[in-house]
């Protein structure tokens, strides 16, 4: 099976070629830096040639409100564009869990912008929802500082490893299309101020977390559930406590 990944060199995609690679499948990591260029299309149509499956799990350069629904607007018709010339069978987009819930957040909206066209587009898909990744708590705990305090919501949050994100979306891009949502999930649920909290600690960290129910999480009000999957989400395996220890001896 030839499946070619967009986003083939970042965090998730790097961890998916190596993994379809390792199945025994034709796989091609596209991205700019190996000559595709989703946003101008260079590169695209000749990197799908002949292609059985696409995954994308590229992101945007840039998470201006403007700029991000550009990049995913214009990625996603010349990509769709492309895979229907080429014949494509099974088309996989990694989103986000909330993502149709958080209309404040300009990212949000243009994930479900992206998710709106591949659906209206009648090529086979899968839409893979992620929870939030651990390698990227410490990017929300920094978003979220004001001087030595760090204000967050108490809320849920249920966050996975990056290689499980990566395990599930290449078990769903080998599948059948499901022309449906599948939501993935880690397997332990925290409130977002106490996970802060424990990561900070963990790093021995002075900053100080305040549970604010108006604190913004990258321009979106949450609600207790906006972060979390519906029931019949598939879990994960790796802790938060495994997830560390794995990252502490990979340094």
């Amino acid at each position: 099976m030839k499946i070619v990944v967009i986003g083939g060199s970042g965090l998730i995609g790097s961890k998916l070629v190596k993994s379809l690679g390792a199945q025994g499948h034709e796989v091609v990591p596209a991205s700019p830096k190996t000559g595709v260029n989703t946003l101008t299309g260079e590169g695209v149509a000749e990197a799908l040639a002949v292609a059985d499956v696409v995954v994308d799990v590229s992101n945007s350069p840039s998470f201006e409100d403007a700029a991000v629904l550009e990049f995913f607007e214009t990625s996603t018709r010349n990509l769709l564009a492309a895979a229907a010339d080429a014949g494509v069978g099974h088309y996989v987009v990694l989103s986000v869990v909330g993502s149709d819930r958080l209309p404040d957040s300009g990212y949000m909206r243009a994930k479900v912008a992206q998710e709106k066209l591949v659906v209206a587009s009648g090529i086979p898909y899968s839409l893979v929802h992620a929870t939030q990744f651990f390698e990227f708590v410490q990017g929300i705990i920094d978003a979220a500082t004001d001087g030595d305090t760090v204000h967050l919501a108490p809320v849920l949050i249920q966050p996975m490893a990056a290689d499980d994100v990566a395990a599930e979306v290449a078990e769903v891009a080998v599948g059948a299309p499901t022309n449906a949502l599948v939501e993935v999930a880690g397997p332990e649920r925290f409130r977002l101020d106490e996970l802060g909290r424990t990561i900070l600690a963990a790093q021995q960290d002075p900053r100080s977390v305040v549970a604010d129910p108006d604190a913004r999480y990258f321009g979106a009000t949450l609600s207790d559930r906006s972060l979390v999957p519906a029931d019949g989400a598939r879990m994960a395996g790796t802790s938060l406590d495994d997830w560390r220890t794995r990252a502490t001896r990979g340094k």
